[in-house]
């Protein structure tokens, strides 16, 4: 059993987009990444500070919009607004969930395509479903660089996702499918799901419920892939999946906290820089 080290290959992907961003700085342009976060959650707190930091280590600017959680829906879309027409800025992202009373969805419609790092726009949504998109989502696209990373082959494999997020268990399914894996995704409707799960060659679990996959579901010699970041009964961080019953079927397993987790904000680093090519015209 091989564990996938997600802070080493996300430490190699932000390296990569360091020397890119130098080469970008030499013709005059920086890279910038808007940040907005409205409300106190801490766990967006510590998922903003992560952000913060990789910027700096790969040389963006960020900007960060820290907004009260009396933010109205209106005033939040004005920011949105003005942070779509400005030269310096060339990703966008919003911190969700936002607090209750404030529209998600109409927050994402409302950054442009063109400045949406995290691929949640319609737009961009659409473009992934056919094979034509600038870009992926985070986490989704992480995975992918994982597997590459580990030379693990997608192609012909069975591949099985628990979950149906927009997030991650859509897009996933469908990267999985322009790899030529045969994708099955399974959800809360999902009849013998463990019988599903055993056929996997590649597992992906995204559902956010702690330790959720026993042994008895995976199959021997499968790539486990744990998308989870839950907190078990003594508090600690863990995943979807249950690693200490799991890991000696699998072949290879994500751990948490360090695997899946530090590649998210690896892929949104890449996102960025692409859309600081791309609005300046850079192939």
């Amino acid at each position: 059993m091989i564990i996938i080290d997600g802070k080493k290959v996300s430490a190699q992907v932000k390296e990569q987009v360091a020397e890119e961003t130098k080469a970008l700085k030499a013709k005059g342009i920086v890279p910038g990444l808007a940040v907005i976060l409205v409300g106190d959650d801490p766990a967006s707190r510590v998922y903003v500070n992560n952000k913060k930091k990789a910027c700096e280590l790969v040389g963006f600017r960020s900007v960060e919009y820290s907004l009260p959680a009396t933010t109205t829906q209106q005033e939040l879309l004005d920011l949105v607004e003005e942070l779509n027409n400005r030269q310096d800025i060339n990703g966008i992202l919003c911190q969700l969930p936002l607090p209750k009373g404030l529209d998600d969805n109409a927050v994402i419609e409302a950054i442009s395509p063109l400045k949406d790092v995290d691929a949640f726009h319609k737009q961009n949504v659409g473009r992934i479903m056919i094979g034509d998109y600038d870009f992926l989502p985070c986490t989704p696209a992480g995975i992918m660089e994982m597997l590459r990373a580990y030379d693990i082959s997608v192609d012909g494999k069975k591949c099985v996702v628990i979950g149906r997020s927009n997030i991650v268990g859509k897009p996933m399914g469908m990267l999985l499918l322009h790899e030529n894996g045969t994708v099955t995704i399974c959800h809360s409707h999902t009849k013998n799901l463990s019988e599903i799960t055993r056929e996997a060659d590649i597992l992906v679990a995204a559902i956010g419920k702690a330790k959720f996959v026993i042994a008895d579901m995976v199959g021997e010699g499968a790539v486990v892939i744990d998308v989870g970041m839950n907190r078990d009964e003594k508090g600690k961080l863990c995943g979807d999946v249950d690693f200490e019953s799991v890991k000696d079927k699998c072949s290879y397993i994500t751990p948490v906290p360090g695997g899946v987790g530090p590649m998210t904000i690896a892929i949104l680093m890449k996102n960025t820089l692409k859309a600081a090519k791309l609005q300046n015209g850079i192939q």
